[in-house]
């Protein structure tokens, strides 16, 4: 176990223990902190970040997210405490080098009906309607599917369409806005990590790395905030009933020497997959020379691997001729709720698992009850587990000057 802690905080209000270094985990004890509480936080690896991860030179691969969209809450935030750092944004000359497969052949542009439908605003799209059907009644079937077929960038999910309207309409939104929101750390998310690490560290907040917490701590010591995957607090609060749908998809990484024609993204509308190149954004992910591409293919419960690597490839295939004679290094993996939770028709993110779990224990990650897209939903739900902790802490502060 390895700890670290800057010095002692002054007009410390109590304690938070926060299990969990990934980005929730971070912004809910930085946020305790900045609040005057005193915060350990435990992380059960050897280094923080949970899915927010960047894999170590030369292919500087992200582990989980990888954009931050500037309009959500976290991009303020961030910027407002110096956290931010450098960010790319895609830039002119690779929005050209969009392709997609659409009928077994490359296009440069989306349908039509696709655009059409990305800018209807999300709060016409209804709750208790499934994607496929609200979108078929605003711009046809085939609109409709290839509008569900994009936006599975955002999802992670083998049927975007079965998925709730409303929770799909506001994905496909936001991805598709001009001027994009989309942006992207500069050096990884590990980089954005490795300076709410430093946030931390500065605020007095004891970070204990390969601590693996097997058993919930005593609150009797004050509040706890579990920023884990919804798996891992279900086991460590031994309550069953912590459970939402998420997505499963194959992940390749893939690296090929630098070709001039290649494409920036490649996104699949015959079936769910997307291609990106990474090192159009930020080239020093990967080594001169090289383009570092990062894919998703979401495979259906039960469906294995190979299945969605075989779709990687054909992809490939389309919009790469020759790139195996190319290829310098891959890495593939299964990633099963890598973007959270996803909503079907009749809930919103307010049916998803409580923040507040009672007699002092909260909860933060990408599947609880707090509103959002990607990261979003970890960061606010962050923001709130931290509140309502410090919450705790003021009452009981009230309760010992008046026993």
């Amino acid at each position: 176990m390895s700890a670290r802690a800057a010095g002692p905080g002054r007009g410390r209000t109590g304690r938070i223990t926060v299990v969990g270094g990934g980005f929730a985990g971070l912004t809910a004890a930085i946020t305790a902190a900045e609040s005057g509480a005193a915060v350990t936080l435990y992380e059960a690896h050897g280094g923080l970040g949970g899915r927010a991860r960047t894999a170590a030179a030369p292919y500087r691969t992200n582990e989980g997210p990888h954009a931050l969209y500037n309009g959500g809450p976290h991009w303020a935030w961030l910027k407002q405490r110096g956290l931010l750092g450098p960010v790319a944004s895609v830039r002119p000359a690779e929005a050209v080098r969009f392709r997609f497969l659409r009928r077994g052949t490359l296009h440069r542009t989306p349908p039509l009906a696709l655009l059409r439908l990305a800018r209807k605003r999300p709060e016409l799209a209804p709750v208790d309607v499934d994607f496929t059907t609200w979108a078929t009644q605003q711009v046809g079937h085939q609109g409709a599917r290839a509008a569900a077929l994009y936006i599975a960038v955002a999802l992670f999910h083998h049927d975007p369409g079965s998925l709730s309207a409303r929770f799909v309409q506001e994905r496909l939104h936001r991805a598709a806005a001009l001027p994009p929101e989309a942006h992207y750390p500069v050096g990884g998310w590990g980089a954005l990590i490795e300076r709410m690490a430093s946030r931390a560290w500065d605020l007095g907040v004891r970070i204990e790395t390969d601590a693996r917490i097997g058993e919930l701590p005593r609150t009797a010591e004050g509040p706890v905030v579990v920023a884990t995957s919804l798996d891992a607090a279900r086991r460590l609060l031994g309550d069953t009933g912590l459970t939402w749908p998420s997505g499963r998809a194959a992940l390749l990484d893939l690296a090929l020497a630098a070709h001039r024609g290649d494409p920036f993204v490649v996104s699949d509308l015959d079936a769910p997959g997307w291609l990106e190149r990474f090192t159009g954004n930020d080239p020093g992910l990967a080594p001169a020379g090289e383009h570092l591409y990062q894919g998703h293919f979401p495979i259906a419960p039960g469906e294995s691997k190979a299945a969605g690597i075989e779709r990687a490839e054909c992809l490939l295939d389309a919009g790469f001729p020759g790139w195996r004679t190319r290829e310098t290094w891959r890495r593939e993996a299964v990633a099963t709720g890598r973007t959270g939770a996803v909503d079907p028709p009749g809930t919103t993110w307010r049916d998803r698992p409580a923040i507040a779990r009672g007699h002092g224990v909260y909860l933060a990650g990408d599947q609880v009850a707090a509103p959002g897209i990607l990261s979003e939903v970890a960061f606010n739900s962050g923001m709130e587990a931290a509140s309502l902790a410090l919450q705790d802490l003021r009452m009981a502060r009230l309760d010992n000057q008046h026993p």
